[in-house]
């Protein structure tokens, strides 16, 4: 019975018998920046390794011998014992909880140390069987990694899963071997997450994540990467409250021949992309934290497709909007948790996530990141945070559809400070971002709004789309395409079956993109007054800066006289129109549909020519002006 309950993991074991807090260290997560800092940052006195043992040296790990304990001592006193068993040490259940599953080639028993003499008596732990040879290899790796842990017991143990010794016994081939370590939990992460009254909130997501990348830190310093983070191979325990992040059996060196070899910029190179790979498994872990929707292979394999086609993370928020689920009438949560604090959780999502190794974040640097501190711990913000925060929220009320005046004035603001902080100014930059498929978003122009006019037309449209392409990286020209989707609805009245004849319009246009200024021009200086909207958008602005809460923020005392911008030249045009199916009213032409695109539609999206320049891009975000002054707000689109 305990040998098939081990194979297949079913079962569950209660938690009232958990390691005994002699052995463990109870601390509570504070989740200080301050706190963790200083516990890393203290060194600890060297290491002697002494083997007790009778008359005999201690024998491989293979190999049978009188010797029990290999004892890692610390010259300051206190140690930690990488012990060797006997199977008759153990009283084997007939359980074993399904959150420690198991590999292919390991059996997983849960035993309570029954030898009166093991400073473990009584207490349960996990016997985890290793059949092949790679797995006895990840065995005796985990041996490894903890007298290099060890040195620093209050990190090991808060982190790891307390690997005690081992059983070895040559009685058939090569011998047996199986890893003693601690218990903690019936779940690992992923069970929890599925459990049906999981409720991921905000303040959870940070206590995890801290958790988890004190824990990843904690490796890191040491010279070790895990390689192996995953939800499966993590656990909470129930008695300390902290994430263990495995036996790492897997943990790898960060230098192959020790930090001081002669190929030391091979050993950085192979750092950073080991901390680049821990990171990146952390950001899938987070992801699946807050979005549960991805906790399906299904959506995560497309989550997963989506980076593996080298996108940029920093639109991962346009490209989930289209496959979560968003008909709960509360919303979704995930959406909810990470579009907070500005937008703050997509940011750290995109730096965990990023395509470029030596782009992503590192565990200190995400522990400060203001998603994680949140409003007990103030950071300041860096000024690409400033960007992301900005552009976030102007997202956010763009996405509210109901376009009031204080809605209105606060989406110029953004849109102005995003020029203001613009860090792509000069065209070489704007050539390698601007091409893509971008959706639009917002006009700062003229708004319809509720109306009771009567067209001769029924039109819904549908997303507007400007696709930019470069033809050569020669020259700089680039062409702009806006597609703009439409329905043409039947009958005289707007039905409530929106279905109709579908139809797209397209204009084409070629432009020639140079560096250029935005004049600022004041009214009390010049005859003609050129409008930026809104009529007083500048002094509104420019008192927004004068203010103490901006003032820290923008790195500009007083309101600019000019701005680099990106000098669009276009050419000509060319205008096409098709539709699904021939129109069935006899009142409804080519030309008064077109009419009627051309009243709901900005004017710069049909008439190309009347774009004059680029103010603000980045990967995910793009604003351009019109010749009257407004401004239109796009995203990247992910479609």
């Amino acid at each position: 019975m305990a040998a098939t309950a081990a194979i297949y993991g079913v079962g569950f074991c209660s938690v009232s018998d958990i390691l005994s807090t002699k052995k463990l260290i109870k601390r509570r997560v504070n989740g200080s920046i301050i706190g963790v800092r200083s516990i890393c940052s203290r060194r600890e006195v060297g290491t002697v390794v002494r083997c007790s043992s009778s008359s005999k040296a201690v024998a491989p790990l293979e190999s049978e011998g009188d010797g029990r304990t290999c004892v890692i001592e610390e010259e300051g006193g206190g140690g930690g014992d990488v012990m060797r068993f006997k199977m008759s040490d153990f009283k084997v259940l007939d359980r074993v909880s399904i959150g420690l599953g198991g590999r292919a080639d390991e059996v997983v028993f849960e035993a309570i140390v029954k030898d009166s003499n093991s400073p473990l008596h009584n207490i349960k732990v996990v016997l985890r069987k290793l059949v092949s040879t790679q797995a006895k290899r990840r065995g005796m790796r985990a041996i490894e990694v903890l007298k290099k842990l060890v040195r620093r017991k209050l990190m090991y143990h808060s982190y790891s899963m307390q690997v005690y010794g081992y059983i070895s016994s040559p009685s058939s081939g090569r011998g047996s071997f199986t890893l003693v370590h601690g218990y903690h939990g019936s779940f690992s992460l992923r069970h929890w997450l599925q459990q049906s009254d999981w409720l991921p909130t905000l303040e959870i997501t940070r206590i995890l994540m801290r958790d988890l990348l004190i824990g990843v830190n904690y490796l890191h310093s040491h010279g070790l990467a895990h390689t192996e983070l995953r939800l499966e191979n993590v656990h909470i325990s129930p008695v300390d409250r902290h994430i263990k992040v495995g036996i790492l059996g897997n943990a790898a060196d960060f230098y192959e021949d020790g930090p001081n070899s002669s190929t030391l910029d091979n050993n950085m190179d192979r750092r950073q992309m080991m901390i680049a790979f821990d990171m990146r498994c952390v950001g899938f872990m987070m992801a699946k934290m807050v979005l549960r929707e991805l906790m399906d292979p299904l959506i995560f394999l497309k989550f997963k497709s989506f980076l593996m086609k080298g996108n940029d993370p920093s639109c991962l928020r346009e490209f989930l909007l289209q496959i979560l689920s968003r008909n709960s009438p509360s919303g979704n949560v995930g959406l909810q948790i990470l579009d907070r604090n500005w937008g703050a959780g997509w940011n750290l999502l995109s730096l965990l996530l990023a395509t470029k190794p030596s782009k992503r974040i590192s565990c200190l640097d995400a522990l400060r990141h203001p998603f994680l501190c949140g409003p007990r711990w103030r950071v300041a913000p860096s000024m690409d945070i400033i960007r992301w925060g900005l552009g976030s929220t102007a997202v956010r009320i763009t996405e509210e559809y109901i376009y009031k005046q204080p809605q209105r004035n606060r989406l110029s603001y953004f849109i102005e400070l995003m020029e203001m902080l613009n860090a792509h100014s000069r065209p070489k930059n704007w050539l390698e971002l601007l091409p893509g498929k971008w959706r639009l978003l917002y006009c700062t122009g003229r708004q319809i709004g509720l109306t009771l006019r009567q067209p001769s037309a029924r039109v819904l449209i549908g997303d507007v789309y400007l696709t930019i392409n470069r033809a050569s990286k020669l020259n700089t020209s680039i062409s702009f395409t806006s597609d703009i989707g439409f329905t043409v609805m039947n009958g005289r009245d707007w039905p409530h079956d929106k279905s109709g004849i579908t139809g797209k319009l397209e204009v084409n246009s070629v432009f020639r993109l140079t560096s250029g200024r935005r004049l600022y021009l004041k009214e009390e200086k010049t005859s003609e007054k050129l409008s930026f909207g809104q009529p007083n958008n500048q002094d509104s602005l420019a008192q927004k800066l004068s203010a103490k809460k901006w003032g820290k923020l923008v790195p500009y005392k007083e309101f600019p006289s000019s701005l680099p911008v990106a000098k669009l030249v276009s050419a000509d045009i060319e205008v096409t129109m098709s539709l699904g199916d021939n129109l069935d009213q006899n009142d409804v032409t080519p030309s008064s549909i077109v009419h009627e695109i051309r009243v709901q539609v900005p004017p710069e999206m049909f008439d190309l020519s009347r774009l004059v320049c680029g103010t603000y891009v980045d990967s995910r975000l793009l604003v351009l002006r019109g010749v009257n002054g407004s401004a239109l707000l796009f995203t990247r689109s992910m479609c």
